[in-house]
């Protein structure tokens, strides 16, 4: 019974989820999700109580995304900012790609109209970016002077920048280019010696594995 219970509340979840990030929180409805998900209103509301409850969980499942993000990156061998560069691409594709991540982020954007109590973005993340700046600096590769914790704050708030215009102009079919060029400036500022920054994003993308190519960075 709690397997049913629970799979039930995943599949509403996801259903949820597309209706959100297409329609918004206003445009979306609990009898749309009914209906899109084959379960009841009655079923919906048993699992997250309205409308607001439901827009809550999906943002709790967005951010439930992330912990494994950071602990696969931070517990690599490799160069610290390597890892780092290459946490930022596995996060670009989530917000790219996971409909759950593309669904927190919309509801986020209109919080306003949630009359509920939502988890806050970017303090995370901004936690994540000043122990691995830090964990750079103690490993030799960030340039001297560089405050880790005001270094973090600038790189999450340009990174959520890029993605918002990312975003509007070509729903995010281009951000791994626009990312690879966000890094293409931020690391000379960053880096201890004079290293090539396209060096630290092939190490990125050696550690990342992925399949597919890389965009080569605009930014000379």
């Amino acid at each position: 019974m709690q397997e049913r219970a629970e799979a039930t509340r995943r599949a509403v979840l996801a259903t949820a989820a597309v209706l959100f990030e297409q329609h918004g929180y206003v445009g979306t409805s609990i009898s749309d999700v009914a209906r899109t998900s084959g379960y009841t209103s009655g079923a919906i509301y048993f699992h997250f109580g309205s409308k607001e409850g439901l827009a809550r969980g999906v943002l709790e499942a967005h951010f439930a995304e992330w912990p494994r993000f950071v602990e696969r990156w931070e517990s690599q061998e490799g160069p610290v900012l390597d890892r780092l560069v290459g946490l930022s691409f596995a996060v670009a594709r989530e917000f790219r790609d996971n409909v759950i991540v593309r669904a927190g982020n919309r509801l986020w954007s209109e919080r306003r109209s949630i009359p509920v109590s939502l988890p806050r973005p970017f303090v995370g993340w901004i936690d994540v970016a000043s122990h691995m700046l830090a964990a750079a600096a103690q490993a030799g590769e960030l340039a001297p002077g560089v405050d880790a914790e005001r270094a973090a704050r600038v790189l999450v708030s340009s990174f959520f920048g890029v993605h918002t215009v990312s975003d509007a102009l070509d729903d995010r079919r281009n951000i791994e280019e626009a990312v690879s060029d966000l890094w293409m400036m931020l690391l000379p500022g960053l880096q201890a010696a004079p290293i090539d920054p396209a060096k630290c994003l092939e190490g990125a993308r050696t550690l990342l594995g992925a399949p597919r190519e890389w965009p080569a960075p605009s930014v000379k």
